[in-house]
């Protein structure tokens, strides 16, 4: 039980009907919490590293060096996925560092760009053999970039698989990036047409702002891959302010931000008990949900 390929973990829950927790990395201490829940829950895992991160980083090798290390220590299986890549150049370096996958986000260009860019990105991880997760349809709330009210249309998600070949695809149902409460609202119905009409797994980016309950939900419709990273960082802030708040005089990072690493280790174990539970297999229709205007009008 080691550093995996993300295939090796999303393909037996694609399967199964269960979801993979794929969580964002942003500190070391997050890595250690992720996979110490992973641990604790008896379930694989995919820690991910955003573009963003290793703007953060000012680079990907020391973050990313560091994340492959906590995947190879791990006792269940982990992956380490690049997140939300947009230049080919950091997609090229993560494959040289090691990655498993990664996933390469073209989604704000006019479509025949995003299928080319992906496509040709894909081809080139493939030979290295690296899974590719790409994006369509756009997701709020990412920079201000992507289009709050756009949705994926099923027959043009079919489409984009045959002609790019990736392994995955992040799809937009009514997630949002960066949403600091969980209200989002789900197409259930988008979700199980595009589950139907695409044949690889899907997978729900914005999934912080997704209660608990509605996370199992679009599981049992056909989502495999959840993103979630928001969430966690607010479980860590608050350990981290409850900390500093109790002990005004407290100095030692090591201990508020060892509260933090602990809060995260208990959410991801509670998340990764709901996203890998059984369930039954839903009707392909939700009662009072629509696939109707898939076609590019907001639903």
């Amino acid at each position: 039980m080691t550093l995996v390929g993300t295939g090796e973990i999303v393909a037996p829950a694609l399967r199964s009907r269960t979801g993979v927790g794929a969580f964002n990395v942003i500190q070391l201490e997050h890595a250690q919490a992720i996979v110490a829940g992973a641990e604790a829950a008896g379930a694989p895992v995919v820690l991910q590293i955003s573009e963003n991160a290793v703007r953060y980083h000012r680079g990907l090798e020391p973050i990313g060096s560091a994340v492959l290390a906590v995947a190879r220590a791990a006792t269940v299986p982990v992956a380490v996925h690049l997140d939300h890549a947009t230049r080919r150049s950091l997609v090229e370096e993560a494959v040289e560092l090691g990655f498993g996958s990664v996933m390469f986000d073209a989604s704000v260009l006019p479509y025949e760009e995003n299928v080319q860019a992906t496509a040709e990105v894909a081809a080139s991880c493939h030979a290295a053999g690296v899974w590719v997760e790409a994006e369509l349809g756009e997701v709020g709330g990412k920079d201000g970039v992507h289009a709050p009210g756009a949705r994926t249309d099923p027959r043009e998600g079919a489409e984009f698989i045959s002609r790019t070949g990736v392994d995955a695809l992040a799809v937009a149902v009514g997630t949002s990036h960066a949403m600091l409460t969980r209200t989002a609202t789900l197409d259930l119905g988008l979700i199980a047409a595009l589950r139907a009409a695409v044949p690889v797994p899907l997978v729900l980016h914005g999934s912080s702002g997704v209660a608990d309950e509605a996370l199992a939900e679009a599981v049992a419709h056909g989502m495999t891959k959840i993103n979630i990273a928001t969430h966690l960082n607010k479980a860590f802030t608050a350990a981290v302010r409850s900390r500093l708040s109790a002990e005004a005089e407290l100095v030692d990072t090591r201990v508020y931000l060892g509260d933090g690493r602990e809060a995260v280790a208990r959410e991801v174990a509670r998340l990764l008990r709901i996203l890998t539970a059984s369930r039954p297999d839903p009707a392909v229709a939700t009662p009072g949900s629509s696939t109707e205007g898939a076609a590019g009008e907001p639903l």
